[in-house]
C-alpha cells in the first residue's frame, strides 16, 4: 500500500502520450475537464509523435486498415481539426499544464530531467507510442501506470478495441496497470467494462473507451493520492499478443457486421 500523502501535499503526476487529435484527444477532453486540482498536480505532459515513422508510411497503413472510403472520411476529419489548431497540446496549455518536450522518453537527458527536476510521484502513460525502458520506468517516485483498453493478459498489444469486437466480446475491459519492462505485464490496479454492441463501430468504441478511461484514470489517481492502491499481480496464463490488424482481419471484422467509422 502506498503511503498517505500529507494533507497539504498534492499527488504529482506526469503525463506521457501521443499526438493524436482524433481519438487520444478524447481522453484529455474529459481528463482536464474533470481533473481534481485540489488533490492532483499535473506537473507536465510529454506529447510524442504517433508511430515514429514518415507520414506517408502511416497513411499507407491507415489506407490498408480503413479502406479507401473510410480513409478519405478520416483524412477529412484530420484536416478539419488541424485547420482549427485543435490538439492535446492546446488542451494542455489551456488547462495550465506544462509541456515537456523530448525526442524520446528513453533519452538519458529526459529521464534525468523527470527524475531530478520534475519529480513526479506517478507517471501516467496514455497511448504512449514508445516502449518504456528501465530508466523512465524508475523515474517516478512511486510508479508508472498505463491505461490499456483491453483485458489483460489476453488482449496485450495493439488495437485491443478492434480485437475485442472481432472476437465477439460483450465488453471492452479498460485496465489500469503498473508498467514493467515486459510489455503489458504489470500488476492490475483497477478495471472497468465498456459495453460493446452486436453490430458496432470501431469509431464509437474508441471514442467511448477513451472518455471512460479518463474517468477511470482519475479515480485511480485519487486512490493514489489517498494511499489506497494495491496492485494485483497479473496472471499471465493464457497470455496473447496482438499486432496491428491485417486486411484479412478487417474483412472478418466487417463480416461480423461491424463498421470502422
Amino acid at each position: 500500500m502506498t503511503e498517505t500523502p500529507n494533507s497539504t501535499d498534492k499527488l504529482r503526476v506526469l503525463l506521457i502520450t501521443e499526438d493524436d487529435p482524433l481519438y487520444v484527444v478524447k481522453f484529455f477532453e474529459v481528463f482536464f475537464a474533470e481533473w481534481p486540482r485540489d488533490r492532483i498536480e499535473l506537473v507536465g505532459i510529454t506529447i510524442s509523435e504517433a508511430f515514429h515513422e514518415p507520414i506517408w508510411k502511416t497513411a499507407r497503413r491507415m489506407l490498408s486498415f480503413y479502406g479507401p472510403v473510410d480513409f478519405v472520411r478520416l483524412c477529412f476529419r484530420f484536416a478539419m481539426v488541424k485547420l482549427r489548431g485543435y490538439n492535446i497540446g492546446k488542451l494542455a496549455r489551456d488547462a495550465g499544464v506544462p509541456l515537456v518536450e523530448t525526442a524520446s522518453v528513453n533519452d538519458e537527458a529526459y529521464v534525468s530531467k523527470v527524475k531530478d527536476e520534475i519529480r513526479p510521484d506517478i507517471i501516467v502513460s496514455v497511448a504512449a507510442p514508445e516502449i518504456f525502458k528501465k530508466g523512465i520506468l524508475g523515474a517516478a517516485g512511486e510508479r508508472c501506470i498505463n491505461i490499456h483498453c483491453g483485458r489483460l493478459p489476453i488482449y496485450r498489444g495493439m488495437m485491443p478495441n478492434f480485437w475485442q469486437l472481432l472476437h465477439g466480446e460483450q465488453a471492452a475491459t479498460l485496465t489500469v496497470h503498473e508498467m514493467v519492462e515486459k510489455l503489458d505485464a504489470g500488476g492490475i490496479v483497477q478495471v472497468r467494462e465498456f459495453p460493446l454492441r452486436e453490430r458496432d463501430s470501431l469509431d464509437r468504441v474508441i471514442v467511448g473507451t477513451k472518455q471512460e478511461s479518463a474517468r477511470l484514470m482519475l479515480e485511480v489517481l485519487e486512490r493514489f493520492a489517498s494511499g489506497e492502491v494495491v496492485a494485483t499481480p497479473l496472471d499471465m496464463t493464457g497470455k496473447r499478443y496482438f499486432s496491428f490488424p491485417k486486411p484479412k482481419d478487417v474483412r472478418a471484422f466487417r463480416k461480423r457486421g461491424h463498421r470502422m467509422l
